[in-house]
């Protein structure tokens, strides 16, 4: 029996409660411009998947239900391969219905590709994987070994390739070895446990976003997603500030978004999620598999730090993170036992990924450029990916939950995103809370509503509400619960209420707490109260008891005014109780 790494295990997991979805497709799309030979095409994709046993693995349970990786031969293993028609205008359609179709993992071989004829010389070719095959570091070794075997095919010839020193087979038997018992204090395993269990204790859940509608309680998986772009010089200005710190790009750009998370009400203890390569060993680096593992950063951004000082913070806990990084995220959670929920990710919610830079895609007689490819599904709340380019800049892309977000909302986070890496990067010694997220025009917006300069009438509250009794006496002044007060009913309340209150020996300078319920009952309270010439002091009746007598013992009020439900809140209090 082979097992199935840690990753695909949390892989199959969902495979098993969701069934077939697009939400872990891989898709990879190319526009191939020329005489494409699909004959050619074909046999090394074959060529590939023969090459890489990942490829032409099953999943399947044995007798005991233990989930098991089966490789087929490589005379078994036939790769979906399909040549379709379409027009320009039906290619998108076409795309997408491709790129979101799942795959039964023990049926189905975890890659299928399909070849869109737009005319003899124009195909789109969409190759879609499952991630329990493979992670982002497996196109480069997949993309170089379809180049070289579609060349040596368009030859006549088969690919000659030196042997793979090892398979994915491989690594899941030697990841076990390497991590060791957990149970044994000296292991590779407990000591990383230890590690992640001090680092992550009492992780905040869900970090809180500005979302556009309340979590449901499962998500469905839905995703939208918004472009962008880092010009070189942001990308040259992160990548400096980055080396005079000894920290890399990806720890500036997460540090970046742990600040924007931070302004968008995310606190000051808060979490990132981010892919690491997890090939640990150089035999690996030219196998197609699922490598990749999850790291977890805890950002702290109490007591106001400047971003200098948050790059540090970041950089310290990505070296510690990598040197702790071969005990899979999924056990992990398994071992935290976070709070779990199905409405989002354990331990984080956003993503930010690193990618490497695409190698040249050089195949003879054709042109080949990549082609933006959606599932039109989301893993995480937010997920932002980044690819440097070629021309010193950088293409983004934010995928995030279409069930919590709109697509403006998701577009004015990364319009924010951007923000603050120019202002971090133009000023890393300034204090955090000099960081503004704010666009031009919605800074002017707002000093538009707070234009509310106007003159104020020499006159108190209750002299104000009387006149207006005056003036339309049955207009409602109050609703509240199936109640509506007129300003005449409102001024004759208050006024009988107002009496009651100086014979009890309510006037200037004395307190009154006023603990009653948000019903039109308080209004006629603190109006009355008014009235009379005291002072107020609200106190919500549903506090703990503890608070309610703290209050009352710091503030001393001379009475207290309450109604028949609340008055269990202020039961046993010094002052004299007075009930409406």
């Amino acid at each position: 029996m082979i097992p199935l790494s840690f990753a695909q295990r949390r892989l199959w997991f969902l495979h098993r409660l969701e069934g077939p979805s697009a939400t872990y497709n891989i898709p990879f799309a190319l526009r191939l411009e020329g005489p494409l030979d699909t004959a050619a095409l074909a046999a090394a994709v074959t060529d590939v998947v023969t090459r890489h046993e990942t490829l032409r693995t099953l999943i399947a349970e044995n007798a005991d239900g233990t989930p098991e990786q089966r490789v087929l031969p490589a005379r078994e293993a036939v790769v979906p391969f399909r040549v379709a028609d379409v027009t320009a205008d039906a290619l998108d359609a076409a795309l997408g219905e491709e790129l979101r179709e799942g795959f039964d993992l023990e049926t189905e071989l975890p890659l299928r590709v399909t070849v869109l004829r737009l005319s003899p010389e124009e195909h789109v070719v969409a190759f879609v994987f499952h991630h329990i095959a493979v992670d982002g570091a497996s196109m480069a070794p997949f993309l170089q070994g379809l180049v070289s075997a579609y060349t040596a095919r368009r030859r006549g010839d088969a690919p000659r390739w030196e042997p793979l020193p090892v398979q994915y087979k491989d690594y899941t038997l030697w990841q076990r070895e390497v991590l060791g018992d957990e149970a044994d204090p000296e292991s590779v395993a407990a000591s990383q446990i230890d590690y992640w269990r001090q680092e992550l204790a009492g992780v905040p859940q869900p970090v809180q976003l500005p979302l556009d509608r309340p979590r449901p309680t499962m998500s469905d998986h839905r995703g939208g997603h918004v472009s962008f772009e880092l010009a070189p010089d942001l990308l040259t200005g992160l990548g400096r500030l980055a080396a005079e710190h000894g920290a890399t790009p990806p720890m500036a750009a997460q540090a970046a978004l742990a600040v924007l998370l931070h302004k968008l009400g995310g606190g000051t203890d808060l979490t990132i999620g981010s892919p690491i390569e997890g090939r640990a060993d150089e035999q690996l680096d030219d196998l197609i598999g699922f490598f990749v593992n999850t790291w977890v950063l805890r950002a702290d951004l109490s007591g106001g730090p400047t971003f200098r000082g948050l790059l540090e913070q970041v950089r310290d806990k990505a070296l510690a993170a990598y040197d702790n990084q071969d005990m899979p995220f999924e056990r992990l959670v398994e071992l935290l036992g976070p709070e779990r929920a199905t409405s989002y990710q354990p331990l984080f919610q956003t993503m930010l990924a690193w990618q490497f830079v695409w190698p040249r895609i050089e195949m003879p007689g054709l042109r080949a450029t990549p082609v933006a490819a959606d599932t039109g599904s989301a893993k995480f709340d937010l997920f932002f990916n980044v690819v440097p380019q070629a021309d010193g800049g950088a293409y983004g892309r934010l995928e995030y939950a279409a069930q919590l977000f709109d697509h403006t909302t998701a577009q004015a986070i990364v319009d924010r995103f951007l923000r603050v890496l120019r202002q971090v990067v133009a000023d890393p010694g300034a204090p955090l809370a000099a960081v503004d997220v704010r666009s031009d025009a919605e800074r002017d917006q707002l000093a538009r509503l707070n234009d509310t300069a106007a003159p104020v009438p020499a006159s108190t509250v209750p002299e104000l509400v009387a006149a207006q009794a005056a003036r339309t006496p049955d207009a409602t002044a109050v609703v509240s619960a199936g109640t509506a007060l007129t300003y005449r009913e409102l001024e004759d309340r208050a006024g009988r209420l107002a009496a009651v209150l100086r014979e009890h020996g309510v006037g200037p300078d004395v307190l009154v707490v006023v603990a009653l319920p948000r019903t039109a009952d308080l209004v006629v309270g603190t109006l009355a109260v008014l009235k009379a010439g005291g002072a107020y002091l609200p106190v919500d009746p549903g506090y703990p008891s503890s608070r309610v007598g703290l209050l009352l013992d710091t503030a001393r009020p001379a009475l207290v005014l309450t109604g028949h439900e609340a008055a269990a809140s202020v039961a046993g209090c010094r002052p004299p109780v007075l009930r409406l």
